[in-house]
């Protein structure tokens, strides 16, 4: 009995020192194993992996591909118009010992604090080099890899592969921004206002020569209106005249009624004239008074 009473607690030292020496590797994650400190080995593989119990330690570092968001940075590009720039990066661990021996146990907070670093420098040295124009464009592809070469060697030091740099946003400071807005209204307006009047002397030269058609227009239609009533005007003389030199009586027989009917058309007319007026000469008598 007394030793199975000294059996159980080294039974359970030794599971728990086994327990202890063991440890998983994730396939998402790296490791290094310490003792006193002092990097003894790497486990980048993913399984089960050992070490020594109670004298070693473990510290697992993440393998994949980690973002981090640079704060917003203000640089001043070739033509000195100042711009507020956002940018990302994202990164991973590539040497887990070189990482360790950089950043010492701050680990994760520490390296991107130096990222930060090495990032705002690349920003502001080229994005510093080249004008706002370029900056502000679409295409700025070639200034994203730019930045992403010159953190690539900085970031290496510290264990770190720089694997993607982006620009995520470009704004003017928002001091300028409201005066820049304000030229681009004056700017917008004072086209507006050329445009507006340049579509009023088009309308006045529209207008002039529409005037002018119809002033031709209608004097060549009275021209030829007055030709039409005065060529009317001969032809139905012709006609009264042809018509007295054949029967001169029956010609005066006619005009008189007509004077007849345009003075006699209202009712109660009211005539004063003296009885033997030539005007009743085709009333007394059909042969007009003879």
């Amino acid at each position: 009995m007394r030793r199975i009473g000294f059996l159980i607690p080294a039974l359970v030292i030794l599971i728990i020192g086994l327990m202890s020496a063991i440890f998983i590797v994730d396939e998402r994650n790296k490791a290094l194993v310490l003792q006193f400190g002092r990097v003894v080995s790497i486990k980048e593989d993913p399984g089960l992996a050992f070490k020594i119990p109670f004298i070693q330690e473990v510290v697992f570092y993440d393998d994949r591909i980690l973002s981090r968001d640079v704060d917003p940075l203000e640089v001043t590009p070739l033509d000195d118009r100042r711009l507020v720039v956002d940018a990302f990066a994202r990164y991973r661990i590539v040497d887990v010992n070189q990482f360790r021996e950089a950043v010492g146990p701050g680990g994760i907070q520490i390296a991107e604090t130096r990222l930060d670093g090495i990032l705002i420098n690349e920003l502001r040295e080229v994005l510093g080099s080249v004008s706002s124009n370029d900056i502000l464009s679409s295409d700025r592809a070639a200034l994203m890899l730019r930045i992403r070469n010159g953190a690539i060697e900085s970031a290496r030091s510290i264990g770190l592969e720089v694997v993607d740099v982006r620009l995520i946003r470009t704004d003017l400071p928002r001091a300028n921004l409201d005066a820049t807005f304000a030229r681009m209204r004056a700017e917008r307006e004072r086209e507006a206002a050329d445009e507006i009047a340049r579509g009023n002397e088009a309308a006045q030269r529209v207008r002039a020569t529409a005037d002018r058609t119809q002033v031709e227009i209608v004097s060549e239609a009275k021209r030829e209106s007055e030709i039409a009533r005065g060529q009317a005007d001969a032809e139905r003389n012709k006609i009264f005249a042809e018509a007295f030199g054949a029967d001169p009586e029956f010609f005066e027989f006619y005009r008189s009624l007509a004077a007849y009917r345009s003075a006699l058309r209202g009712q109660g007319t009211s005539m004063v004239m003296s009885p033997d007026s030539e005007f009743f000469n085709y009333l007394k008598s059909d042969s007009g008074g003879k």
